[in-house]
């Protein structure tokens, strides 16, 4: 596969083709069959330190709950303490050690000083690189925008300052100018960007007039935002661009480098297609590039970036009065 090689971040990666984090990264013979699929490297699932901090507390509370129910019993369990971010170490660890590709962190923490504890931590055992989860979701009217965006640069800069492994970031789409908070992250040593994040969604079960949440799979719909950052951001910033959402074929891929992406992550398209295929896409890669002369990534990534491109607009055109402008172009008859 060296026609295929790339990299992300610094890390040199065999193919474009990243895990992204999710469970599937719990199984370590699931991840042995994708590394050899040809999957170029693994992101372990997120350490939520909510989680962590709620399962504490419910163990305190397990423990504590038939304490002195006789007037001489002071407890009934001896003193035990939660495991915390330790089980997670060393289930990361234990993956890095099964693998040859490179294996990379997700972090998302809820104090500042624990984002850089868990960062030390995970550079301790030995992680090729970290990506900081960030998104926010406002929960008061007098929260603005500048201090969500203060408060992620702020530990962005600590952690940068406390690793040394490499750090990307996985953005959400919802900030007022998404390029903007790109520009500062980059400025102050980011790595690589992951466009974008896919947040759990509020939904309302109606029949039982109750909250839910759902988690869906992405569908190749999605794709089209982290498409148009990546052309729009490629040759602008130092780090490195790898798209995520909505990627589901070899083709998928293709545009996403075409457009600036240095590499892309991929979930939904495992789940529901099985490990096998990555191998699938792989080759629809390479048979894409043998068909057009291509002989590495390189030749051709970014080729339909803005900067690249003769029409400037491209990737900015948000409304389709442009479309109004012309004939028709459906694909299907308007009934």
């Amino acid at each position: 596969m060296k026609r295929l090689k790339t990299s992300f971040m610094g890390i040199h990666l065999k193919t474009p083709i990243v895990i992204g984090a999710s469970n599937l990264s719990s199984n370590i013979e699931t991840m042995k069959r994708l590394e050899k699929a040809g999957a170029a490297a693994i992101v372990y699932k997120s350490v939520f330190e909510e989680q962590i901090q709620l399962e504490k507390m419910e163990l305190e509370e397990d423990l504590e709950a038939f304490n002195e129910r006789h007037a001489e019993m002071i407890t009934t369990h001896p003193q035990l303490e939660h495991a915390g971010i330790k089980e997670h170490l060393l289930n990361i660890k234990k993956l890095k050690q099964n693998l040859e590709i490179p294996v990379i962190a997700s972090l998302n923490a809820v104090y500042e000083e624990s984002w850089v504890e868990y960062a030390k931590k995970l550079e301790e055992i030995g992680v090729d690189g970290l990506e900081l989860n960030f998104y926010s979701v406002p929960r008061s009217l007098d929260e603005t925008g500048e201090s969500i965006e203060k408060a992620q640069l702020d530990i962005l800069s600590k952690i940068k300052r406390e690793v040394s492994i490499p750090v990307s970031v996985k953005l959400s789409p919802f900030y007022s100018n998404v390029m903007n908070v790109v520009s500062k992250m980059d400025n102050m040593g980011a790595n690589g960007f992951v466009l974008f994040n896919r947040l759990f969604e509020p939904d309302i079960d109606v029949k039982n007039e109750k909250n839910t949440l759902t988690l869906n799979f992405s569908n190749r719909e999605d794709m089209k935002l982290p498409l148009r950052y990546a052309g729009l951001l490629e040759g602008k910033i130092r780090a490195d661009i790898c798209s995520s959402t909505g990627i589901m074929s070899g083709e998928d891929v293709i545009k996403m480098l075409l457009a600036g992406a240095n590499c892309v992550q991929i979930v939904s398209a495992v789940y529901k297609h099985n490990v096998g295929h990555v191998e699938k896409m792989i080759e629809d890669i390479i048979r894409w590039m043998e068909g057009k002369g291509y002989e590495k990534i390189e030749d051709f990534r970014g080729k339909l970036s803005k900067g690249n491109l003769k029409d400037p607009y491209a990737y900015e055109r948000a409304q389709y009065v442009d479309f109004l402008m012309r004939p028709y172009e459906a694909k299907e008859p308007v009934r």
